[in-house]
């Protein structure tokens, strides 16, 4: 019941442009009803256009993703536990983290070209820095109190990164993912719209080109309903990652 209330607004929503599509208080050229978004979604599904686009997309932003969280957590702990490095990779982050990533598009395409390859480096790059910086954030708030009486009862420093700092890191850290969840779709669709011959970017270029516009906005729902369902599974893993501190007195 409470799901039910909590989406209610969505099912508004829905039946909303549904009417207003079919009384044509809106050109169903420039929104087609929901109904026929529905049918030419299956009908995409069926013919497997759908499924091979999106498995192209997912690809890429997975391991675009999945790189940023492994060297984020490494740059931001690395800064936050070790000066020289801060020193040396602060005004780096700093210059570059207000930088629009879509902005590198150009960049990765004359690095890489337009294949997977810089679709992949550009989503690494624009997740990176939250990752770096909720790892930064969440090292750097580590209790003094806990690290010295670690150090003082013999552990190394690699022990107390392990044992004291990354725990008490992983909310900012998880925070950070969070962002860079949302970002990697983001920048996915933005690089496949301009440069790309696959992928649920190039999909909605072309439908929306060729006027197939019910198509266009099956795509996009795809896209909007994928990264809804990745941040609640994400908030899912977060809570049961998290769940200790709750259980603390």
């Amino acid at each position: 019941m409470k799901a039910f209330v909590r989406y209610l607004p969505l099912l508004i929503l829905a039946a909303g442009w549904e009417i207003a599509a079919r009384l044509e208080l809106v050109s169903t050229t420039a929104l087609p009803p929901l109904s026929d978004v529905i049918h030419a979604w299956v009908e995409m599904i069926k013919d497997g256009e759908l499924v091979h686009n999106g498995g192209a997309s997912l690809y890429r932003a997975g391991a675009g993703l999945g790189l940023s969280i492994l060297v984020g957590i490494v740059l931001g702990i690395g800064m936050a536990w070790w000066k020289p490095v801060n020193v040396l990779l602060s005004p780096i982050v700093e210059v570059f983290y207000p930088l629009p990533k879509s902005a590198l598009i150009p960049v990765t395409v004359i690095w890489l070209g337009f294949g997977d390859g810089s679709k992949i480096l550009l989503i690494f790059l624009g997740c990176m820095l939250p990752v770096t910086i909720g790892a930064f954030n969440g090292a750097r708030s580590s209790e003094q109190v806990l690290v010295w009486s670690a150090r003082s009862m013999g552990a190394s420093r690699l022990r107390v990164l392990r044992d004291v700092v990354l725990p008490s890191a992983m909310p900012e850290l998880l925070n950070g993912i969070r962002t860079a969840l949302a970002l990697s779709f983001i920048l996915l669709v933005s690089s496949e719209l301009i440069v790309a011959q696959k992928g649920f970017g190039h999909l909605i270029g072309s439908l929306g080109a060729n006027g197939t516009y019910d198509a266009m906005y099956a795509v996009v729902l795809t896209v909007a309903f994928l990264g809804f369902a990745a941040d609640r599974f994400y908030l899912l893993v977060t809570r049961r990652v998290l769940a200790w501190r709750e259980q603390e007195p």
